[in-house]
């Protein structure tokens, strides 16, 4: 855990919420969008937002693509420098997503200049950098603003084949799912909040959410798969519906084969859960086929927010245990099959 400069109040305390968890509910997202103009009809645009995709992506040449996307969010942990990796692994992870290699990034920045130290913004700004350099992808500029919360983030730059590019439509019936972190960032970070995280777990997150997505780069690659995401925000259940609208498919989710954190299991059954949830699953659950009794704990983490969480697969049955392999050589090894794709209205199922 993280004790900072005296007098200085916690991170987490200056925002009303943290990490993913304050991404705007996805319907009302789409509500806020749907008078938008989609830019899909524009030459040399491979990607737009028509399909909730994790980048935007503009074919430069016939050999190269421009994978381009930006994130940012208030802290989830106290320690500034931590937050800042945090903050730019899941920004980097939508380049990963796509199948692309991040090449630059840009910092966004905003900070209650008045109620934080300049060193504490400083160690916010080098975690992130730390992160950049490790990806191959240094910070090269970028913008900042006196902000009543703090907010960190980055544009992040990435470069793919046009013809390798990985999106979230595409997957077909008979695929199979591959989720590549275990679920519960969420609930550790409702837990830390409430001063109910221990150090193992603590230390079990920051370990996931700072593991660079780097499997998505030889998944795009690989022959046999089809669509891919990365599990942010919105929950499993939330971006795997995406990928249904978007491929017009169906899923099913084998419930007890989904990977969560012990910890995290735990204190969801002590009754640790963030407002995030509930506001997913009110989202979510018009296109969800959930089994009798399934319980509010089981539903709280399918729809738990994660931040920086792991890539969303589906592939081919004949890729599964190639793609298992990449994540496990990426140390992702809490990598694991927790479903399959069938035919029939964009819907999913838990079983």
């Amino acid at each position: 855990m993280f004790a900072g400069p005296k007098d200085e109040p916690r991170l987490t305390s200056l925002a009303h919420g943290g990490g993913c968890g304050c991404k705007i509910a996805p319907n009302v997202l789409q509500d806020l969008l749907s008078d938008m103009p989609l830019a899909g009809a524009h030459k040399g645009l491979l990607v737009d937002a028509s399909t909730s995709d994790d980048a935007a992506v503009y074919q430069v040449s016939d050999d190269i693509a421009l994978i381009a996307t930006t994130d940012f969010f208030m802290p989830i942990v106290d320690d500034p420098f931590e937050f800042g990796r945090i903050a730019a692994t899941n920004a980097l992870s939508d380049v990963y997503a796509m199948g692309g290699q991040p090449i630059f990034t840009l910092a966004i920045v905003g900070m209650p200049i008045d109620k934080m130290a300049p060193e504490t913004i400083r160690k916010i700004l080098g975690g992130g950098a730390s992160v950049c350099v490790a990806a191959g992808a240094p910070v090269a500029g970028g913008h900042s603003i006196d902000s009543a919360e703090p907010i960190y983030g980055i544009v992040a730059m990435g470069v793919g084949h046009p013809d390798k590019i990985l999106r979230n439509a595409g997957a077909r019936d008979g695929d199979v799912l591959v989720l590549g972190k275990p679920l519960g960032i969420g609930i550790y970070s409702a837990a830390l909040k409430q001063e109910r995280l221990d150090d193992a777990g603590y230390a079990e997150m920051i370990a996931s959410t700072t593991r660079l997505n780097m499997p998505g780069i030889e998944l795009a690659a690989l022959g046999g798969v089809n669509a891919v995401t990365d599990v942010t925000g919105f929950g499993l259940l939330g971006h795997l519906s995406e990928i249904c609208r978007a491929s017009s498919v169906s899923a099913i989710v084998d419930d007890a084969s989904v990977p969560i954190f012990d910890r995290a299991r735990t204190l969801a059954e002590e009754g640790v859960k963030t407002g995030a949830s509930g506001r997913n699953w009110k989202a979510v659950s018009p296109m969800i086929d959930a089994p009798a009794g399934w319980s509010d704990i089981r539903r709280d983490l399918l729809t738990d927010p994660q931040t920086s969480g792991g890539l969303l697969v589906s592939c081919a049955p004949g890729a599964v245990d190639d793609a298992l392999r990449i994540f496990a050589a990426h140390g992702h090894g809490g990598a694991a099959v927790i479903g399959r794709i069938e035919a029939g209205e964009a819907r999913v199922r838990v079983v």
